[in-house]
C-alpha cells in the first residue's frame, strides 16, 4: 500500500469527539493513533520525517503532540463550555494558543499528557471594553455601549440627564447662551478631574460587570457594600473603631442611625465607607437675587435726654442680582465665584437719634447693682404661697445700698413688711424701691446720683435676715430687676 493511504488512515484515527473533556477517550485515542505511528515507523520509512505541532498558550510552552484536530477539538470543548455559562457574550479559547509545526524524524510525543496539561491550562476569554482610570484597567465591560452608559450613569449621579441633554445642545450650538432668569441654574460642564478611557481586550467572562456594577465599585471602590451585624455588648463607638471609622463616618453610613438609637443584636450596618476612584468636577452658573442688609446709623441729640431713643428713618434691605460660578466635586461644593452683580434695589439706612443729655434727676435708663457685691438670695416670683415682688441680695462686701440710677427720692420711711425703705422716682417711667434697711440716709425730695449711698442694710419689717429687698416698676408695673441692672 502506499504511503498516501497510510496518511489517510492515520488521520481517520485521529477524527473523535472532545466535548465533554473526558480525559480517558482522549487519552485511548492518542494511543491508537501513538501505535499506527509507530507501526509504520518500524515497518517501513524510518528515514522519512513525521510533522509534530508545538503548543504554547500565550509564552507558556505546553508541549507537542502529533495530531492538531485533537488540539482544535479541546479548544472548541472549552469554548463550548464556557459559552453555556455566558450565553449573552462571545467567547474565544484559542487567540492565546499558538500552534508550531515541525518535520521531524521521530514524532514519539506524549500526546495524552500534553492535551490534558493544555486542558488545564487553557482559559476561554470574550473581548470586552475596559475602562481604565489614569492608565489602570479598572473594570470590563460588554461592549463599547455598555462603556459609554457607564459614563452616563456616573455623572447621572450628580446632574440630570435633563441637564445632560441642555448641555450637549449648547454645547453644539453656535448662538449665543441665554440670560438666565433669577432662580436658574445652568449646567456649564460635566467632566472627569481623571483621564478616563476606555479598550477593546479580551477578558475573563466572569470579570465583565453591567454599567450598574461598574458604577457602584468605581463610586465607592467595592463591587460589595460590606455590612456588621451588631452583638452582644456591641455600642457605634466599639462598632465604628473596630472598621476604622469615626462614629461620626458611621452614622453618616446609616441614615436612620443616631447616637441615641438603641442597638439590636443581629441588626446590619453598613460599613463601608466610599473611595471614589473617579472625581466628578460639575461647573453651573446659577443667578440669584440677595439681600444687601440696611446700615443703622446712630445720631446723638444733646437736647434728649440719655436713654432716650427715637428712629428718626426706618431702614430697609436692598435687592442685588448676583451670577454664581458654582464647582462641585462629587457632589460637594468646592467653590462659588461671583460673574456679575446688578443692583435691584438700593438699601435704606436705619436712622436713630439717641439722647445724650444727663441731669441728676432724670435717670439715663441703665441701672447699676444697688449693692457692693452680694449674691441673689431669692429671686422674683413664687414664693411661700405669694408673689415675691423683686430679688433679695444678701452677703455683700459692705453693707452701703447705692442708688441704681439717678432721680428724686419721693418715698423714705418705715412701711410695713418692707421695714425701712426707700423709693426713687427716676423720671423717665421707671422706680426703684429699696427694703428692710437698717437705716436711711436720703429725704423725700432729695435728688440722688446713681451709685451714690442712700442707706445702710438691714433686717427691718418681714426679714429673716440682713439683705436688701430690691424691685423696679417700669410705668406702673412690675419688672424682672435682673433684666435691667447689671452688676
Amino acid at each position: 500500500m502506499s504511503s498516501s493511504w497510510y496518511k489517510k488512515e492515520e488521520n481517520n484515527r485521529f477524527t473523535y469527539n472532545l466535548s465533554s473533556f473526558k480525559k480517558m477517550s482522549i487519552i485511548a485515542i492518542l494511543m491508537t493513533s501513538l501505535t499506527v505511528n509507530t507501526g509504520f515507523a518500524k515497518e517501513n520509512h524510518k528515514e522519512d520525517l513525521n510533522k509534530i505541532f508545538h503548543i504554547y498558550i500565550g509564552n507558556q510552552y505546553i508541549g507537542a503532540v502529533s495530531n492538531e484536530k485533537a488540539v482544535q477539538e479541546i479548544i472548541k470543548s472549552k469554548e463550548r463550555e464556557v459559552g453555556q455559562q455566558y450565553k449573552e457574550l462571545s467567547i474565544d479559547a484559542s487567540a492565546s494558543v499558538k500552534i508550531i509545526p515541525e518535520q521531524v524524524f521521530s514524532n514519539e510525543t506524549k500526546d495524552a499528557e500534553i492535551l490534558a496539561k493544555l486542558e488545564q491550562s487553557l482559559v476561554a476569554k470574550s473581548q470586552a471594553f475596559t475602562l481604565f482610570v489614569d492608565n489602570k484597567p479598572l473594570v470590563s465591560l460588554k461592549d463599547a455601549k455598555a462603556y459609554e452608559d457607564t459614563i452616563r450613569l456616573l455623572k447621572l449621579q450628580y446632574v440630570s440627564q435633563q441637564e445632560i441633554n441642555s448641555l450637549h445642545t449648547n454645547q453644539q450650538s453656535t448662538n449665543q447662551l441665554s440670560t438666565l432668569k433669577s432662580g436658574e441654574t445652568r449646567l456649564l460642564d460635566v467632566s472627569f478631574k481623571q483621564g478616563v478611557s476606555g479598550v477593546s481586550q479580551n477578558v475573563s467572562p466572569s470579570t465583565i460587570v453591567t454599567p450598574e456594577k461598574a458604577v457602584e465599585y468605581l463610586m465607592t471602590g467595592s463591587l460589595k457594600q460590606e455590612t456588621y451585624k451588631i452583638q452582644s455588648g456591641d455600642v457605634l463607638g466599639s462598632v465604628a473603631q473596630r472598621h476604622n471609622l469615626t462614629t461620626a463616618e458611621l452614622l453618616a453610613l446609616n441614615p436612620g442611625i443616631t447616637v441615641d438609637t438603641v442597638l439590636q443584636i443581629g441588626q446590619a450596618l453598613n460599613v463601608t465607607v466610599a473611595k471614589p476612584f473617579v472625581t466628578l468636577e460639575v461647573k453651573q452658573e446659577k443667578k440669584v437675587i440677595d439681600t444687601i442688609p440696611f446700615k443703622k446709623i446712630i445720631e446723638e441729640d444733646p437736647n434728649m435726654y440719655k436713654g432716650e431713643k427715637v428712629v428718626k428713618q426706618q431702614g430697609a434691605d436692598g435687592k442685588k442680582e448676583i451670577s454664581y460660578l458654582l464647582t462641585s466635586e462629587n457632589g460637594t461644593r468646592t467653590s462659588k465665584v461671583a460673574l456679575e452683580e446688578q443692583i435691584i434695589q438700593q438699601p435704606v439706612d436705619e436712622i436713630e437719634v439717641v439722647g445724650t443729655k444727663v441731669i441728676s434727676s432724670r435717670g439715663t435708663g441703665e441701672f447699676t447693682w444697688p449693692t457692693v457685691g452680694g449674691y441673689i438670695s431669692s429671686q422674683m416670683g413664687q414664693r411661700w404661697g405669694t408673689v415675691h415682688r423683686g430679688i433679695d441680695i444678701a452677703r455683700p462686701s459692705n453693707y452701703n445700698i447705692l442708688a441704681s440710677d439717678n432721680g428724686v427720692v419721693v418715698a423714705a420711711g418705715n412701711s410695713g413688711s418692707y421695714g425701712n425703705r426707700i423709693v426713687i422716682n427716676h423720671n423717665n417711667g421707671y422706680t426703684t424701691l429699696y427694703g428692710h434697711l437698717s437705716s436711711i440716709n436720703v429725704e423725700v425730695g432729695q435728688v440722688v446720683e446713681k451709685g451714690s449711698v442712700i442707706g445702710i442694710m438691714g433686717s427691718t419689717g418681714n426679714s429673716t435676715g440682713t439683705h436688701l429687698h430690691f424691685e423696679v416698676e417700669k410705668d406702673g408695673s412690675l419688672v424682672n430687676p435682673l433684666s435691667y441692672v447689671g452688676r
